[in-house]
């Protein structure tokens, strides 16, 4: 009985996991390097949303309104062999991002008109030199171009007075390193990866009340992380995965020169997937997968009220031809309770809704 060999039956469940599993810090994509393990020459494109609904209750009276604003997320991947041995692959995605907006707060709410944005874009090259038929080596650098602004209400409660910044377009530099053990036979492989951080030192251009218009420098620095996937046939096209990422977010501090610190993280974060993947037939594939990261506890900043998630998410592939795929999915995440620091609100019971869609090609 035939086992699956590779893993686009899951192209689904990434397309959603692309869109961002609301998991800890600003991580969005995960910084996946999968596309490498594609048989022959690859490509795809993907797309996905993600619709969350996070609002707190101060003094259980005032509503912070939903101060998550619906988001996109794109990526794409280009993979061929370049030797029988050595492959290579060009990744584009959106590691990281952060959307808050506090424009539906109550009036007397602290932070009504409140609004924070991140965005970022990374271009990841990647080396694979297979070492035997079961062990693999892998390498490769990526470059992420990020900015960011802030603005915040005066909010006498805590001396502060109405501030805003915004931050250059900042080009920047890592690394990644791994390897990889394969039995293709039963389907198995299992791959270890470590992304270094980014030292980013951002131009700020910063406004308060009262003083005026500053210029400063603010350095940043995007975590460390190590990603490990496993994926194992378990029956005739029925597929086991698990994956597990740890990132260093307690090293990220966003502090600019004129104001108090925006984002600061006491914990680094471990973010967990188990999933089964089923071919029905030679068009049709499946996937179901759960994730989660648990709570940290402490109280978060105002402008990441949440910590830790649970998500369930479903997917399906449609084979057009032996060489086309297209895939969607859908993804329902429970958002972990908080209460923030600064002003202490209550966010509790909150959740996302994502979907994503993915054109792979073999050629």
């Amino acid at each position: 009985m035939e086992i699956m060999k590779n893993t686009t039956l899951l192209a689904a469940t990434l397309a959603v996991g692309a869109t961002g599993a609301y998991a800890g810090g600003m991580d969005r994509s995960g910084q996946s390097i999968d596309v490498i393990f594609e048989e022959g020459t690859y490509v795809e494109l993907s797309f996905g949303s993600v619709n969350p609904d996070v609002s707190g209750v101060l003094s259980g009276a005032l509503s912070s309104g939903d101060i998550t604003p619906q988001y996109t997320q794109w990526a794409g991947a280009y993979k061929t062999d370049l030797t029988d041995k050595l492959s290579v692959a060009l990744i584009i995605d959106q590691p990281f991002g952060a959307d808050v907006d506090y424009g539906g707060a109550d009036a007397g709410y602290p932070f009504a008109g409140a609004t924070a944005t991140v965005d970022t874009t990374a271009v990841t090259g990647v080396l694979r030199y297979k070492l035997s038929d079961r062990f693999a080596v892998h390498a490769g650098a990526s470059v992420l171009k990020s900015s960011g602004e802030v603005y915040l209400p005066a909010i006498p409660l805590i001396s502060a007075p109405e501030y805003s910044m915004s931050t250059s377009d900042e080009t920047d530099w890592s690394y990644l390193v791994g390897i990889s053990y394969e039995i293709p036979d039963i389907a198995l492989r299992a791959s270890l990866t470590y992304h270094s951080e980014t030292d980013i030192s951002f131009k700020t251009t910063e406004t308060l009340t009262g003083v005026g218009t500053l210029s400063g420098t603010m350095p940043v620095t995007m975590p460390q992380s190590v990603n490990f996937d496993f994926q194992t046939g378990i029956a005739a096209d029925t597929l086991l995965m698990f994956s597990a990422r740890w990132a260093e977010w307690s090293k990220t501090d966003i502090t600019p020169d004129y104001y108090a610190p925006l984002v600061t993280y006491d914990d680094d974060t471990i973010s967990y997937s188990i999933g089964l993947g089923r071919r029905f037939n030679d068009k049709f594939s499946g996937s179901i997968a759960y994730g989660w990261e648990k709570s940290q506890g402490g109280n978060p900043g105002n402008l990441g009220p949440t910590d830790g998630y649970k998500s369930i998410t479903a997917g399906l592939q449609y084979n057009v031809t032996e060489q086309t795929a297209i895939s969607g999915g859908v993804s329902y995440v429970w958002i972990g309770d908080a209460t923030t620091s600064t002003i202490l609100s209550d966010f509790e019971d909150n959740t996302a809704v994502g979907f994503g869609l993915k054109l792979s090609h073999t050629f």
